[in-house]
């Protein structure tokens, strides 16, 4: 739009002088006005030269962010491309540890199951022997107890009163239940005890037998005592092995129940991290698509700006060189009558202006934009009427100049603004 109001204005430029030139010849006291129409075409071409250095800034910053940008995007993407399948392997790997981790979890509950059901049954078994001891125990006591007695009695001559015992009956059921016994002496210690006080036995043979008996006894006591001494020292080490056991594998499990935990959130935030990494790859290739075709836009625009503004600056410097050449300047000066012209000689001059003015509108009109066209047709229509020949006749013309000259510095204006604007927004 700024360029496209450049143009206008050296387009109206070249009608304001055509037009000025006839003003002055009819008047006769006008002043030159092409300089102050070259100074504003001069203050035209560096305002559009100080826009296209502002521009030429704008696009280069904008071209830095394309290169800068896009490496950036595409150093984004070789990294998402490489990450996702590290992330793939790594929750592959770790899936793998935590289908272990569950088998391993549970084979060490079963294990800790099977040793306490082992220890359940060993105490229980335990209990068992010791009761079945304590009776064997007790029953071989009362035995060997009863023998010393008798033992002691016959000794002293007092058989028949030890008879009269418990430790009598005892002796009865003991030589009556006896496997180790030998039928000669089974049946000389019941004949003993069956007779009564009335019974006596030659050279001590029942004093033998008792002792005998009692060595025996005493010794099956001691070994069963030995045995029951052995079992509760294996079961003891058993429990205690059997312990360490259920320990270690209630550590087992509390390990593998924490690290099957810490395996299944990381699988979480890895699939999280990989779902994440794989929108992000899209959405930057994306992005760079349209960074790279907005880039190719926005080059191509520059590119048509530039060529643009460089044929404005061309149109605006030969205009300005015409403007300034002595030709000009000369035309310029023919154009005013001299004190002595007559009325019909000012008139004449003044329609010869008049076609040389609308010539110069036409030739503007022919280089104009579209947009000021519109304008330059109705200048040259008013030229080509009948009150142009007349005294005061392009004051209605210049004033027709002058009003389209500030529309468009107020659409130049305008733009100034908006393009301030997106600058600022820009940056």
């Amino acid at each position: 739009m700024v360029r496209l109001a450049a143009t206008a204005m050296a387009s109206l430029a070249w009608g304001a002088c055509a037009v000025s030139s006839v003003s002055s010849a009819v008047e006769r006291g006008a002043q030159n006005p092409i300089r102050k129409v070259v100074t504003m075409l001069q203050s035209m071409q560096k305002k559009v030269e100080l826009e296209g250095e502002k521009e030429k800034e704008l696009y280069e910053k904008f071209l830095c962010h394309c290169k800068t940008g896009g490496g950036d995007l595409q150093a984004s993407i070789a990294a998402a491309e490489a990450k996702g399948p590290e992330v793939g392997s790594s929750i592959e790997a770790a899936e793998g540890k935590l289908a272990q981790a569950k088998a391993d979890l549970k084979s060490a509950q079963s294990d800790r199951s099977a040793a306490k059901s082992t220890m359940s049954e060993a105490s229980a078994l335990r209990e068992k022997e010791a009761a079945a001891f304590a009776k064997e125990k007790a029953e071989q006591s009362t035995n060997i107890a009863a023998i010393e007695k008798a033992v002691t009695a016959l000794e002293k001559g007092m058989a028949g009163s030890f008879l009269q015992t418990s430790g009598a009956q005892v002796l009865r059921a003991l030589a009556a239940s006896s496997q180790t016994m030998l039928d000669a002496d089974r049946q000389e210690l019941v004949a003993f005890l069956s007779q009564g006080s009335g019974y006596a036995p030659s050279s001590g043979e029942i004093t033998g037998i008792l002792k005998q008996l009692f060595a025996e006894m005493s010794k099956d006591l001691s070994e069963i005592s030995a045995t029951e001494e052995a079992a509760i020292k294996n079961y003891e080490e058993m429990m205690s092995a059997k312990k360490k056991e259920v320990a270690s594998l209630t550590a087992t499990v509390e390990t593998k129940t924490q690290q099957i935990g810490e395996l299944g959130m990381s699988i979480v935030q890895m699939k999280a991290d990989l779902s994440d990494t794989q929108a992000t790859l899209l959405e930057d290739k994306k992005y760079l698509a349209d960074l790279e075709q907005s880039c190719a836009t926005k080059t191509s625009e520059w590119e048509e700006r530039s060529k643009t503004r460089a044929e404005e600056l061309v149109a605006l410097a030969d205009t300005i060189k015409i403007l300034n050449d002595d030709d000009a300047l000369d035309l310029f000066k023919s154009t005013l009558p001299s004190a002595s012209a007559s009325f019909v000689q000012l008139r004449a001059s003044a329609g010869a202006q008049r076609a040389r003015a609308l010539a110069l509108v036409h030739a503007a009109r022919a280089s104009a934009v579209v947009q000021a066209r519109p304008g330059l047709d109705l200048l040259a229509l008013t030229l080509a009427g009948k009150r142009a020949l007349n005294a005061g006749g392009f004051d209605k013309v210049i004033t027709m100049i002058d009003g389209m000259i500030e529309v468009l510095k107020k659409e130049q204006k305008d733009d100034d603004d908006k393009e301030e604007y997106c600058k600022a927004q820009f940056d």
